[in-house]
């Protein structure tokens, strides 16, 4: 029989209201925003040039469809791990970094995807690094360390 110790799965409220907390959520809530609104917008124009084959192919429409519903995930996580969710901010800390490397590929590796997507996704991947900079921070590591 497996018997483990039950693992708290709220940061506690006092935790969440020190002012380095709210600071740190406060930059990752922009960060991620923007990459939502950014990715949105995206999804957006590509669905506006849908019949202009030399700017919108079949990968861009996959492409913008999964950075859309990947940064809305990151959104939610966002707001869970803010409010003391552990399980929120792992999956924040591992969707955050997956996204940036696959952008760091996508943007580097000469492909199907026209160089005006590459930029966008380019400064996708810049919110996202932010995002993983701060996740990853001393204060929120300690902050949601098992205890």
């Amino acid at each position: 029989m497996n018997a483990r110790s039950p693992r708290p799965s709220a940061v506690p409220t006092e935790a969440l209201q020190h002012p380095r907390s709210i600071r740190a959520f406060r930059g990752m809530k922009l960060l991620v925003g923007g990459y939502l609104a950014l990715s949105a917008l995206t999804l957006a124009a590509v669905f506006l040039l849908r019949d202009d084959a030399a700017v919108v192919n079949d990968a861009v429409w996959v492409r913008t469809s999964i950075v859309v519903v990947s940064a809305l995930l990151t959104c939610a996580f966002t707001v869970r791990a803010a409010g003391g969710s552990r399980g929120a901010y792992r999956r924040l800390r591992i969707v955050a970094a997956v996204m940036a490397v696959a952008i760091a590929v996508l943007v580097a590796v000469p492909g199907p995807f026209p160089v005006w997507l590459k930029v966008e996704q380019g400064v996708c991947g810049l919110a996202l690094l932010g995002v993983v900079a701060v996740a990853n921070g001393r204060h929120l590591r300690a902050l949601f360390a098992a205890r």
